[in-house]
């Protein structure tokens, strides 16, 4: 009986072992691996996800994103993405919108309000199988869309994919920021980078400047603010390619961005 549960361990291990070198292969010639990541769901995570990575193809980068936000995906909605991805000897190559190549599970279904109701095995492996089957080529950047809250999705990917680090995103709220707080104390627990914090929402109606304290609360770079706008309304492309103010603010963001890279060792 100890031999046998001692060669299924060991079995187990040697998959382990296998799925990283895989994971590791596929992201050879990947530079940067940096999660966006919220607390909730609302706080505009998303929405920051694809306008960073949009900003970052604008400013010449070679850029990814991959929608791990299973059950509620939406990057391909923002990024109005037409196209389905393609297959190649059972690899997945990306659909690409706005010089950004895109996976998400959106994309493999086969009408967008479908109600995906998995348990958290299934949604383990979907992530597992996006992570491990998809051929990115060369990149800059893979954005990762993580699926909110501190449960078993996210930790996941925390545990799958080699991260350089997390972007948090937040609003003015008390609320958001108390979860906000609590991604960041998850992301340290795991050992990994907090690369900052986003403030979405910001202006007259919810206020601003709460994550900037929080920033500071927790000793963390404060990426930048990103105000609530009605240019957002327009779901025709990315709002940072309508708007120069909106440009703006993520082209500050993305300075800021590269600077928590230097820090921490990552550039």
């Amino acid at each position: 009986m100890v031999n046998r549960n001692q060669n299924a361990r060991l079995d187990q291990l040697k998959q382990q072992w296998a799925q990283r070198k895989q994971i590791s292969d596929r992201l050879t010639n990947v530079k940067h691996k940096i999660g966006v990541y919220s607390g909730k769901g609302g706080v505009g995570k998303t929405t920051v996800s694809v306008n960073l990575a949009v900003s970052l193809a604008n400013a010449g980068a070679s850029v990814g994103i991959l929608d791990v936000d299973i059950d509620c995906p939406n990057v391909t909605k923002v990024l109005a993405v037409k196209e389905k991805p393609d297959y190649e000897n059972g690899v997945i190559i990306p659909s690409s919108e706005f010089g950004v190549k895109v996976i998400s599970m959106s994309l493999f279904q086969e009408n967008e309000d479908e109600a995906i109701i998995w348990r958290g095995p299934m949604i383990h492996n979907a992530i597992n199988q996006f992570i491990q089957n998809t051929e990115w080529g060369t990149l800059d950047y893979l954005i990762v869309d993580m699926p909110p809250g501190t449960s078993d999705s996210p930790l996941t990917v925390m545990q799958t994919l080699p991260m350089d680090g997390f972007v948090v995103v937040s609003t003015p709220q008390e609320l958001a920021n108390l979860d906000a707080k609590r991604c960041i104390n998850m992301i340290r627990k795991l050992n990994l980078n907090v690369l900052g914090i986003v403030e979405n929402y910001t202006g007259e109606i919810f206020g601003e400047g709460t994550s900037k304290q929080l920033a500071e609360d927790v000793n963390a770079p404060f990426l930048g603010s990103l105000a609530l706008r009605s240019s957002y309304r327009d779901n025709s492309k990315p709002t940072c390619l309508l708007d120069t103010d909106v440009a703006a603010e993520y082209k500050t963001i993305c300075s800021q961005l590269e600077e928590s890279l230097k820090e921490f060792g990552r550039v």
